[in-house]
């Protein structure tokens, strides 16, 4: 057989191995659905730690990879922070095809989260609803599970860092945080607007952003190393436009790398039809969909395009993406949508993206941010 034979084999041999591992992994995303919320949940994380996951196999298509703050991420497809909250599983996350990991909502110190049933399927909405109240092991498991990663292991993690609930200074909260994470970070991610914690939505107000993010920035420039990371904020889609105008003039003013929009919303659209719809909590999914492209919308506007985004909330196409980096986003996430989806969603979304872009003319990602505003 000639060696264009032999490679032509190979191909279709990793193709076929690749389709049956997805087709695995979809059955096994339908056999969680069946099983209690938090309980699909935990497992889900668990063969992605101990790498029960099968690999996403080949290189991404060149046209997906984008440079943001001095980071080269192969594609801009992320995991958002909120799935893997204590850092077991960010390489399985990876070999999932994710363009990078993001690990938390990380406390300092362990702390339970609220009450259960604290999380709720909205499946004819594709949507979930949770309450969970950044559940944590503490930044010293944390940091173990991180010392723990393969050797080889490579990738972008960032890592997503909060308060203690009923904690007498958030801001001191965040610099442990950094203490004892920052040295594993490829970014950092504070998160201010998570509306199960109470009081901590009240630090997205332009002056108390401003000292926490200017505490957090001191901080990080104190602490030893090579490379001090680029710190993020991460925001709620419930801001109206003179509170976005206050996060974009922080971010300018003091100095915030970039901007993660949108958390979940503590709003609920009238489209909702589950059941479990009017469950106290954060709504994530599709339904935040179209108002989280708006937030990213008009967050670079503010900020004229100078403070890298990242398009978070309600992406579950290839078509979301695209929307959403043509709003300004340089980066997108992902969660809620892989419940209904499953692993395979990553890929999916990756060759649509790529068909997207050469469609449109474009030989880089890059070229294609913003462009909704020309």
């Amino acid at each position: 057989m000639s060696s264009a034979g032999i490679s032509a084999t190979t191909h279709r041999t990793v193709q076929k191995r690749s389709a049956t591992g997805f087709d695995v992994l979809k059955s096994g995303t339908a056999l969680l659905r069946l099983l209690p919320p938090n309980f699909a949940h935990k497992s889900a994380v668990k063969a992605l730690k101990y790498g029960l996951v099968p690999k996403s196999s080949g290189p991404d298509d060149p046209v997906l990879a984008i440079k943001v703050w001095d980071i080269e991420f192969s594609n801009p497809i992320g995991m958002s922070a909120g799935f893997d909250k204590n850092a077991e599983g960010v390489d399985g996350i990876i070999d999932l095809g994710f363009g990078f990991a993001e690990a938390g909502t990380v406390t300092p110190l362990p702390q339970p989260g609220n009450p259960k049933p604290n999380l709720f399927r909205l499946t004819e909405d594709r949507a979930l609803i949770n309450r969970l109240g950044f559940p944590s092991e503490g930044v010293e498991v944390f940091a173990k599970n991180l010392r723990k990663r393969r050797h080889s292991a490579t990738g972008v993690v960032g890592i997503n860092v909060g308060i203690n609930t009923g904690t007498a200074d958030a801001a001191s909260d965040i610099e442990v945080c950094l203490d004892h994470l920052a040295q594993f970070a490829s970014y950092v991610t504070i998160n201010v607007s998570c509306p199960n914690t109470p009081g901590l939505c009240a630090w997205q107000a332009g002056d108390k952003l401003a000292e926490m993010v200017g505490r957090a920035k001191a901080r990080l420039a104190q602490l030893s190393g090579n490379r001090t990371p680029p710190l993020l904020v991460k925001i709620g889609p419930d801001l109206d436009n003179d509170g976005l105008a206050a996060v974009a003039d922080v971010a300018m003013r003091i100095g915030i790398d970039g901007l993660i929009a949108c958390n979940t919303t503590s709003e609920r659209p009238a489209t909702l039809r589950n059941a479990n719809a009017q469950e106290t909590g954060g709504l994530s999914g599709s339904p935040i969909q179209q108002r989280a492209t708006i937030v990213i919308s008009n967050l670079f506007e503010m900020t004229s395009g100078k403070v890298p985004l990242i398009g978070c909330g309600g992406i579950s196409t290839a078509d979301d993406a695209y929307e959403r980096i043509r709003a300004g986003a340089s980066l997108v996430q992902l969660y809620t949508a892989l419940i209904y989806g499953g692993p395979r969603l990553v890929t999916e979304i990756k060759s649509g993206l790529a068909a997207r872009l050469r469609a449109d003319g474009y030989s880089k990602l890059s070229d294609a941010v913003g462009t909704s505003h020309r």
